[in-house]
């Protein structure tokens, strides 16, 4: 990928930021921290022509499949949505408002989000179980999962990571937001994940690492993920900040599913406009 496509894209993510903040200002509400560790990658899937899907035509049926297993983080997808097409961008003011098309968690009934989500530790289960559709009925599509890393803590994503080598399901990508951040502090304090990559491969899984900000990391991890022949399903660990772009709020707990509001919303505008002004990733 070309750098101008690169800087245009990380530009683009940190408007959807910024759109994503306002919305949960004007809410009251919202995970904003959760939405932000993982905006290059909804950026990547939805504006880098990564996904296969049709904004007119949420249902088509050759479309890729992405499912939000995190679901807290559905500001950000909301809004990602809303620019891709699927749905007018004025809904997006009336988020978690009483004439609102959506609230705080995900649901299945806004145009392009294929499951209702936010009960954490189903969404890769769905994923496999889609996928597996897919092979049975010799079907092209391509899903994709984006996890939360403290929800691995639930065993329902291990007994869906067997099931998914165990039936060679190539054609599922899992992607970790590895921000290292639950609710009440970091994973590592509270129930460990690492060694990650371990525990995947010891699955049967292919695992990348990333740095889950680049958007130039993350196009090569999903380079040609359609025509690579592995037997395997593959998980890309992103490494990523909860709340990036918003030093104050970066690695911080208890801020989790909260806005700010009053003279901490300016300020933390303020933050995230220094942090988008400078364009590209640093």
């Amino acid at each position: 990928m070309e750098k101008e496509q690169i800087i245009k894209l990380q530009r683009k993510a940190n408007d959807f930021r910024e759109e994503t903040l306002d919305m949960c200002i004007d809410a009251g509400t919202g995970h904003v921290t959760s939405s932000f560790s993982c905006a290059e990658i909804l950026t990547s899937l939805y504006s880098g022509n990564i996904l296969k899907y049709k904004s007119d035509e949420p249902k088509w049926d050759k479309r890729d499949r992405f499912i939000l297993s995190k679901g807290q983080a559905s500001p950000i997808l909301y809004v990602t949505l809303a620019n891709a097409g699927f749905f007018p961008k004025d809904w997006l003011n009336t988020f978690c408002k009483k004439e609102a098309k959506f609230g705080v968690h995900l649901q299945n009934t806004v145009p392009g989000v294929e499951y209702s989500t936010g009960s954490l530790g189903h969404g890769l289960g769905l994923g496999a179980g889609v996928t597996l559709r897919a092979k049975i009925d010799k079907k092209n599509y391509h899903t994709f999962v984006l996890l939360g890393d403290a929800e691995l803590q639930e065993g329902s994503n291990w007994e869906s990571a067997m099931f998914a080598s165990s039936y060679n399901l190539n054609n599922l990508t899992a992607i970790v937001d590895r921000n290292g951040y639950g609710v009440l502090g970091a994973t590592e304090d509270i129930v460990k994940l690492n060694p990650l990559e371990k525990k995947f491969r010891s699955f049967g899984w292919d695992v990348k690492t990333i740095d889950g900000h680049s958007i130039k990391e993350f196009y090569e991890a999903t380079n040609n993920f359609r025509d690579y022949k592995r037997g395997k399903p593959l998980v890309i660990i992103a490494e990523t900040v909860k709340g990036k772009g918003i030093k104050s709020w970066e690695n911080k707990a208890l801020v989790h599913g909260m806005a700010p509001k009053g003279e901490d919303a300016i300020k933390l505008k303020g933050e995230l406009k220094k942090y988008s002004s400078r364009g590209e990733y640093e």
